[in-house]
């Protein structure tokens, strides 16, 4: 099937209200363009060096999305243009965010992510330490920060008891922070398991392989 085919069925099984976020890591310009002229303006890169590298030659009213792992000393460089930062995984990268967006008077949209998978690959905060973070941010500590909502990245597993038992752990910390302050995004799912991010809660989902095919590394 042709991108644009796998594109227009992803968005089929994915309900009005869901944002999908297309993965376009690893992927030409070429490829994303294939996908924008199809409609879709939300796009997720993970690292710094690409992101930059097809930001100039793509439209400007893609919304992008920094969804893998950010060093601070990277930071200065998204601020300006990134929609949205969605691997915030500890205190220190939230200051550098605030610092840097506090630079040119803006205030940058990120998401803590969450750690609930049991991989020790996979980084994010633990749900105390997100719970601190929030409750900082309700006494203004970030003031060019907007949290709009959580991520998190199940255990790549084919137990979807288990993926679904992580995703569940994630709705209910977002439920809980919600109640000090509403939260607009739980983004959990992506190409393997997106189906059963949606049932338990997920109102963005991350999806590359199943839109872009397998990945150029």
């Amino acid at each position: 099937m042709s991108i644009s085919n796998n594109f227009q069925l992803i968005k089929s099984q994915i309900p009005e209200p869901v944002e999908l976020v297309a993965v376009s890591k690893f992927h030409p310009v070429e490829k994303i363009k294939e996908v924008y002229d199809c409609g879709q303006r939300v796009f997720g890169e993970n690292k710094v060096q690409e992101l930059l590298s097809k930001v100039n030659e793509l439209p400007s009213d893609i919304k992008w999305h920094l969804i893998g792992h950010l060093q601070t000393n990277k930071v200065k460089f998204i601020v300006p243009f990134i929609d949205t930062i969605q691997s915030v995984d500890s205190e220190k990268l939230l200051l550098e965010i605030d610092k840097e967006a506090a630079k040119i008077n803006k205030k940058v949209n990120v998401l803590l992510q969450v750690k609930i998978a049991e991989e020790d690959t996979k980084y994010g905060l633990e749900v105390q330490e997100a719970k601190e973070i929030f409750s900082n941010y309700l006494e203004n500590k970030y003031p060019n920060i907007t949290i709009t909502g959580l991520m998190g990245m199940a255990t790549f597993t084919d137990n979807k008891n288990q993926v679904k038992s992580e995703f569940l752990i994630l709705k209910s910390l977002f439920d809980e922070l919600s109640k000090f302050k509403n939260l607009e995004k739980l983004s959990m799912g992506m190409s393997d398991d997106f189906k059963i991010a949606i049932e338990c809660g997920a109102n963005s989902v991350r999806i590359g392989s199943a839109i872009f095919g397998v990945r150029n590394y």
